[in-house]
């Protein structure tokens, strides 16, 4: 028989192989439980937060729309080629190897084309995913230069000969596993709007109280009340236009505007995490959100534009050359250097150093994005739409004077 990787040969690359497809399944287990993590915290305490890098964000890939196929994290497909992988080294045969080389061909491919979308569309690239990544096509390389069938047969022939009885066995045990994760993923929506949305409540009314800032931002992205603080519901939502968590924050407060009509009052206080203007904290994750800031503040009228705008186009908002035309379009190009507006805006900022610490490795309690004073209560990160529309619908049941019942807080 000829050379290969794990019928015969040296042992290492056999050893190499198992490690390999290990490294797979274990950076896919990580994908799968950030995904869950994100998109359904169990708590008020374990919302997303933008603290990661701009370009290297996991939350980024987690809220995206190929995060999960019919219920099924992209993470356990992954997981499955892992394994496949593993197994191949632990029990050889010629047709274990040959529907592995072609599996690892077609996870090649996938993973190509998955590190394209997420640079080229999303603009930036989770950790955990890279990891997967570097080793899925380590993977395929190790099987390109020592798989079974030689080297110098047609590419065909080599990846194209999977053995039906291993794949469709494969195909079997990932589909019922595919049904388990799915049926997971129902129930994990059900809890957001049923007990896991109790208990949010629960624990939102628990948070210590703390007092408005200084300066409450004149920009509101929505508006209820003349005074901000005669709304039933009063945000103060500390955020950075180049903030991926942020993006998402906005996009469920953009459902719960409509819900909450004529009850809710959003402040937009500036707090970009670019070194440029934010002395607050020591962080330079988004170089040009200052910009952003400077353009959005400069005239009230169109701040509300400039700002759903923005967070439409996070991804190409990152360019100078975006946000130049941006600044051109709206007129507004003379905000990145008016006094009057930078100077509101600092003060804007400064405000985030008014709130004591809440983590000894921070020194301000406003210290990342998104972060929230939801009538008086700090919310670090973001939450899951059925979250906060349940502590919402509490505050406007506490505002008309009811008794907060838990079954009021949700499904109503």
């Amino acid at each position: 028989m000829r050379d290969s990787l794990t019928l015969n040969g040296p042992t290492w690359r056999r050893g190499l192989s198992f490690v390999l497809g290990a490294g797979m399944m274990y950076a896919s287990l990580l994908t799968i439980e950030h995904y869950f993590a994100a998109n359904f915290p169990a708590s008020i305490w374990e919302g997303s937060i933008c603290d990661i890098n701009a370009f290297f964000n996991c939350d980024a890939s987690a809220f995206s729309n190929i995060a999960a196929f019919g219920g099924v994290p992209m993470g356990y497909f992954g997981f499955a080629v892992g394994a496949l992988v593993c197994l191949g080294a632990l029990f050889p045969s010629p047709a274990f190897e040959r529907t592995n080389m072609f599996v690892v061909l077609i996870n090649g491919i996938g993973v190509v084309s998955l590190l394209v979308y997420s640079v080229a569309w999303l603009g930036s690239l989770c950790l955990l995913c890279t990891a997967y990544y570097v080793c899925s096509l380590l993977a395929l390389a190790l099987f390109w230069r020592h798989g079974v069938g030689g080297t110098g047969r047609p590419l065909a022939m080599r990846f194209g000969r999977p053995s039906l009885k291993h794949l469709a066995t494969a195909a079997v045990v990932v589909a019922f596993g595919a049904y388990g994760f799915a049926a997971y993923h129902v129930a994990k929506e059900d809890a957001q709007s049923g007990a896991v949305a109790s208990r949010v409540v629960e624990q939102f009314f628990s948070l210590p109280e703390v007092a408005d800032p200084s300066i409450i931002s004149p920009y509101w992205a929505a508006k209820s009340t003349e005074r901000f603080e005669d709304a039933p519901i009063r945000i103060i939502e500390y955020g950075d236009f180049l903030c991926p968590d942020c993006r998402y924050l906005v996009e469920q407060l953009d459902r719960l505007k409509e819900e909450f009509a004529g009850k809710i009052n959003i402040a937009f206080q500036f707090f970009p995490l670019d070194a440029q203007c934010n002395g607050v904290v020591d962080k330079d994750k988004h170089p040009g959100a200052c910009d952003l800031s400077y353009m959005a503040a400069y005239d009230p009228n169109k701040f509300l534009d400039i700002h759903d705008e923005v967070f439409a186009n996070l991804r190409e908002a990152k360019a100078p050359e975006w946000r130049a035309d941006l600044a051109r379009r709206h007129g507004v190009e003379a905000g990145l250097t008016d006094p009057k507006t930078r100077e509101l805006v600092d003060r804007i900022i400064r405000t985030g150093a008014e709130y004591e610490k809440t983590d000894e490795r921070y020194e301000h309690g406003i210290r990342s994005t998104p972060t929230m004073i939801i009538n008086n209560r700090m919310v670090i990160g973001t939450l899951p739409y059925e979250q906060l529309r349940a502590i919402f619908e509490a505050l406007v049941q506490e505002h008309e004077g009811k008794a907060r019942f838990l079954e009021s807080w949700v499904g109503s």
